[in-house]
């Protein structure tokens, strides 16, 4: 499984983001490493849903957009836990569980 898409559904281990938070904590869960382009992570999202990974868990209003809500599916969390992790994303992990992010 590429790095970025590994990272996407680490993130969304922790709780249910939005795509800036989901940008945020890949950002964190790499050190820097990896930035995702905002076309690049919604491609992944959409891939991801598609796949039955992820799901849209909730949809809310801000100053007049939609900020969809994604989160890890049960398929999603037994994928993720079938994958090796890269080593930042295993020693971030339980900090994230914690809520930061």
């Amino acid at each position: 499984m590429p790095e970025p898409t590994l990272l996407i559904l680490t993130a969304l281990s922790a709780q249910p983001l939005h795509g800036y938070g989901i940008f945020q904590s890949v950002q964190l869960l790499s050190g820097g490493e990896v930035k995702l382009r905002p076309g690049l992570l919604f491609g992944a999202l959409d891939r991801l849903d598609q796949q039955g990974l992820i799901a849209v868990d909730r949809e809310d209003e801000v100053d007049g957009r939609v900020r969809r809500y994604y989160r890890l599916s049960n398929r999603g969390a037994a994928v993720l836990a079938a994958q090796p992790r890269p080593r930042a994303a295993a020693a971030l992990r339980p900090s994230l569980a914690g809520g930061a992010a």
